[in-house]
């Protein structure tokens, strides 16, 4: 059973959230029909990309991939609590894909502050358009030609693919057919102008991805080494009850997510958590859609929000989104501090929390920092 730990009188007490709609929150019925939209054109999702997004900010590191190794320990919780179908939202790398793949939204919207990051998701958008399988998504991806006779079977375990992939070599012709093809992709397909400086953000991002491969990682100042986990460990990694769950790990779960690139319906936004413009747009966008947040993955963002003094700006944008009682947050709980939830093997905790519950709190000043937003009124794992 998951709990929700109180901090009170210096010790924590379990206790299952209860709904809450405070004042001021874009609440939605959750009873609300279903939305009607199937697929965007292109030229609308370009639009979209384009007039949603702010200004690109500063951060201190490449995201090519998650540094979290917990993420997967939350989804049955997610299911338990019937976190499917609606609107989700997200920031950074592939993390999302495999959220999204859990969750089956109807649409979806990463933002991130660094326009390096949208440049990122705007390549794997074409890397999905342009492979029909898992195999030959990581073949472009790493730029790892498949040799006609070898390579894995589309329906091959990821194991075997992993371990053919840890072994392929790359090729400078590869490297450059495979990013022609994607630039095309993105500048015609997706109807996508990209700028000089987009350019060489992916061809950044692309080489990246062929110069380290499986071994790519979370890079913070320009670092490479063994402290963050690599691609091949988040592909690999498993749930609670050690099962693969990563979206490259499910053959149909790679197939959602391809299905919902190419209708269009994962967009990727330049914004600032805690800017005037992004997440306020995306939720006018939702709401003139009939849609309501399921889920929003925030990642570790809040603790810089703290650190930058400008939380409630935050808080204030997550109040003009559509929620309903359901709506959730998806958090990495990182620090310095030992969490309650931390398993082993784990650096970071990954929480769940009740978006009306994080509101109603923070109407009431229960938030004076990061440490009692991951502490108060958050739902840990299921225990297996």
């Amino acid at each position: 059973m998951a709990a929700v730990w109180v901090i009170a009188m210096g010790f924590a007490a379990a206790q299952e959230p209860k709904p809450a709609n405070p004042a001021g929150a874009q609440s939605v019925s959750a009873a609300k029909a279903p939305d009607k939209l199937e697929n965007l054109p292109a030229a609308e999702f370009s639009r979209l990309v384009r007039e949603l997004s702010e200004e690109g900010g500063p951060f201190r590191s490449d995201n090519f991939t998650s540094n979290e190794t917990a993420y997967l320990t939350v989804v049955d919780t997610l299911r338990r609590l019937g976190a499917s179908g609606g609107a989700y939202l997200g920031v950074g790398p592939e993390q999302n894909f495999t959220y999204i793949a859990k969750i089956r939204p109807r649409i979806a919207f990463i933002v991130d502050i660094r326009r390096q990051a949208i440049i990122q998701h705007l390549m794997y958008k074409a890397v999905f358009h342009l492979s029909p399988d898992r195999v030959q998504f990581l073949s472009r991806l790493l730029s790892r030609p498949l040799p006609k006779d070898k390579a894995p079977k589309p329906d091959a375990p990821i194991q075997e693919i992993i371990a053919f992939f840890s072994q392929a070599a790359t090729d400078e012709k590869t490297y450059a057919a495979n990013l022609a093809a994607v630039r095309k992709t993105i500048e015609e397909e997706f109807q996508f102008p990209l700028s000089e400086g987009d350019l060489k953000s992916l061809d950044y991002v692309y080489k990246s991805f062929r110069e380290d491969g499986l071994d790519i990682a979370y890079r913070m100042d320009d670092s490479r080494g063994g402290y963050f986990p690599t691609l091949r460990d988040l592909i690999l990694q498993t749930d609670l009850n050690n099962k693969l769950g990563n979206f490259l790990a499910i053959a149909e779960d790679y197939d959602f997510v391809r299905n919902m690139h190419r209708k269009n319906l994962i967009i990727p936004v330049v914004g600032d958590f805690a800017g005037k413009k992004a997440l306020r747009a995306v939720g006018d966008y939702l709401r003139k859609n009939g849609l309501t947040v399921t889920a929003f993955y925030t990642s570790n963002v809040e603790q810089y929000l703290f650190q930058n003094e400008v939380f409630t700006a935050f808080a204030d944008n997550v109040r003009t989104l559509p929620i309903n009682d359901r709506s959730l947050f998806i958090r990495s709980a990182t620090g310095r501090f030992p969490h309650p939830a931390r398993l082993p093997g784990h650096r970071a905790s990954t929480l769940l929390q009740q978006m009306s519950v994080f509101l109603k709190d923070f109407a009431e000043g229960r938030y004076q920092t990061y440490f009692d937003l991951v502490t108060i009124n958050y739902i840990g794992p299921d225990k297996p």
